[in-house]
């Protein structure tokens, strides 16, 4: 009963500050502002904050374990902040480990049934299901994932519909670019990568004015048709923008991934090649062209 008026409580606090564990945003409000600008724009979800119980007491918890330099996921510690953010980043760990019972206490759901742990609460959940199992289905309608897009949040169900979107709202042609400028599938990645990575910091790709907001900067690069003003192609097509900007961002599954990029690319000669060959690893790392990459990197930083 104290557990689920505390939660009420919190539901309804609208005077709740807290600061983000990885941007150092500060956020009043309903502590939901929070926990969901971390899952939207750092990838780390801990649940919905109306599952939540004692938030302040677990976000203090988890930066304590920040603090420490330990992973929150593999709880593993590392040397030094930047390590463990890398670490975190490219190992998808930007979650807590359900294994360790330090959190169920701020869960609601460790509350409903004195002894059973959530997985044993789940596993009746899914029992409850098999015994249901000649149910009709006939009537369910799957609800596909919707891509965003590039400038604004606007969402869409198919690439088509984004793309007239993005065309008819921003002036930016996706598919006209990937013809004229002979996109691979991988480039189209990198490129997309790049955009999201300035939007995100609020930066124009067309003049490199950082603003204050997304709204600003949208309004800026539309006023000045910025963009379309796409940045010389080596900025962008780099190996960092692998990496994507938000996690599980679906534009990046609806992308092009036809033969003919194949086929064009090896027509041009730059496509690379990568040797299967591990007999020799010592000299196959030697001659890696990621070697080059990073040499490269140091001289031009």
């Amino acid at each position: 009963k104290e557990i689920l008026e505390q939660q009420q409580k919190e539901r309804n606090d609208n005077n709740f500050h807290g600061i983000c564990m990885f941007c150092n945003g500060e956020f009043l409000g309903n502590r939901s502002v929070l926990l969901n600008h971390m899952a939207r724009d750092h990838a780390f979800n801990i649940g919905l904050p109306d599952n939540i119980v004692n938030c302040n007491e677990f976000l203090c918890t988890l930066q304590k374990r920040l603090d420490n330099l330990q992973c929150l996921y593999c709880e593993k510690t590392f040397r030094d902040k930047n390590t463990l953010k890398d670490h975190m980043r490219k190992k998808q760990h930007r979650r807590i480990n359900p294994k360790n019972r330090e959190y169920d206490r701020f869960y609601v759901i460790n509350y409903l049934e004195l002894g059973k742990s959530w997985e044993e609460i789940q596993l009746e959940d899914d029992r409850e299901l098999l015994d249901h199992q000649e149910d009709d289905w006939s009537d369910w309608e799957e609800h596909p994932m919707s891509a965003v897009c590039l400038f604004c949040e606007k969402q869409e169900e198919t690439m088509e519909k984004l793309c007239v979107h993005m065309e008819d709202a921003h002036e930016f042609d996706l598919l006209k670019i990937k013809s004229e400028l002979e996109l691979n599938f991988y480039q189209q990645v990198k490129l997309v990568n790049f955009i999201r990575r300035q939007i995100h910091q609020c930066r124009c790709y067309g003049c490199h004015v950082k603003f204050k907001s997304k709204t600003d900067l949208r309004i800026h690069m539309e006023e000045a048709k910025h963009t379309s003003l796409l940045p010389e192609r080596q900025t962008w097509d780099q190996p960092q923008y692998y990496f994507p900007t938000y996690e599980n961002d679906t534009l990046l599954c609806t992308l092009s991934d036809s033969e003919s990029d194949l086929t064009a690319q090896e027509q041009n000669g730059n496509i690379a090649i990568i040797s299967e060959d591990t007999s020799k690893l010592c000299a196959l790392k030697q001659s890696s062209i990621l070697n080059r990459l990073l040499r490269h990197e140091r001289l031009k930083n």
